[in-house]
């Protein structure tokens, strides 16, 4: 036979929607035979006015329409095409009708499934407060993977977020928008967190919900789990309650302090209170109260409690050269850190 302007049938696939099976089906059915056939090699050839008769068929076997309604519908047309589609548009209602009420039946009779808890927060607000704590976990223990996770602990009163790698201890508390229906706490792995981050960064809103073994996080459209950890984590409320008591307190701005880290030429920094802050030996303006203390700190530690601060201003707590400083912020809620000083280069401490 002659194919001259006949298209080969996965053209006229392509060119219809429909996949070369499905024509075949058509044809092997009486709806839509091919223009021709090659007499030797059974290839199938359509037509080009064949397109517009193909998409129709794509388009009613797309609400359901059985195969004689369809070949009745391209065969009348008009009024007659308009009554056996509507038909069957109603059927489908009523069918859908008949199936919400039997589904509702059946999921009456079903044992109530207890809520997940869950609280909801703005996208931002929550990857913020994430990352001002994340610098106290730490995947370099893998003897005790929970100090690589952050305590999530949810309450009408706060939102209370913790990490701790037993040396340092950071601890942010937000205020929800909305109380919880209950209150809940679970440790979330930190790896996962930090991969999720940039994502919940983006989202406007978020939900997180409890399920065993996942904290779920469900943006405007789509989700991310992140793993939940089964061992204890320490017990940090114990852990701050222990610290000895404050004897000295600086109040001083924070991008003050930042800049001076920033511009020491060594890995160390001395504070010393007396009348005026020091810092490894220039002034810093602070309000300072309480007896004179020197104390030195590593940067890579001093500097990220600080770095993650809330609002303008930090509050330096010390108690002896040798015991922790415990940094505190507030704005949008609260931050508290705990860092631990190094002893003084050439001591025997």
């Amino acid at each position: 036979m002659t194919n001259s302007g006949l298209l080969t049938i996965g053209a006229f696939a392509r060119a219809t929607g429909l996949t070369a099976s499905a024509l075949r089906f058509y044809d092997d059915s009486g709806l839509l035979p091919p223009a021709g056939v090659d007499e030797s090699s059974g290839y199938r050839y359509y037509a080009p006015a064949q397109a517009e008769q193909a998409r129709a068929i794509r388009r009613l076997r797309e609400i359901g329409l059985p195969l004689g309604d369809i070949a009745t519908v391209l065969a009348s047309g008009g009024e007659d095409a308009s009554r056996i589609i509507d038909g069957h548009v109603a059927a489908l209602a009523d069918h859908a009708r008949r199936a919400r009420e039997t589904a509702a039946t059946l999921k009456a009779s079903l044992p109530a499934v207890p809520a997940r808890p869950s609280v909801c927060l703005g996208g931002a607000v929550f990857t913020a407060a994430i990352d001002q704590i994340l610098t106290a976990a730490t995947p370099d223990q893998p003897e005790l993977p929970v100090l690589n996770g952050v305590r999530i602990e949810v309450s009408a009163e706060a939102i209370v977020l913790t990490a701790t790698d037993r040396y340092w201890l950071s601890t942010r508390t937000l205020v929800p928008g909305r109380a919880p229906e209950q209150d809940w706490a679970a440790t979330v792995d930190a790896d996962d967190l930090r991969l999720a981050l940039p994502w919940a960064r983006r989202r406007h809103r978020l939900r997180l919900s409890l399920a065993p073994g996942t904290l779920r996080l469900d943006g405007d459209e789509d989700t991310r789990e992140c793993r939940t950890l089964s061992e204890p984590f320490p017990d940090y409320r114990r852990m701050l309650a222990s610290l000895p008591a404050m004897r000295t307190r600086v109040v001083l701005s924070r991008n003050a302090l930042l800049r001076r880290l920033e511009a020491l030429p060594g890995h160390r920094a001395r504070l010393e209170t007396g009348a005026q802050l020091l810092v490894s030996g220039e002034p810093v303006a602070a309000a300072v109260t309480g007896p004179a203390i020197g104390i030195e700190f590593d940067v890579t530690v001093l500097y990220p409690a600080i770095s993650t601060a809330l609002g303008p201003d930090v509050m330096l707590d010390l108690a002896a050269p040798d015991q922790p400083v415990v940094v505190r912020s507030a704005d949008d809620g609260d931050l508290t850190t705990v860092a631990m000083p190094v002893a003084p280069e050439g001591s025997s401490r």
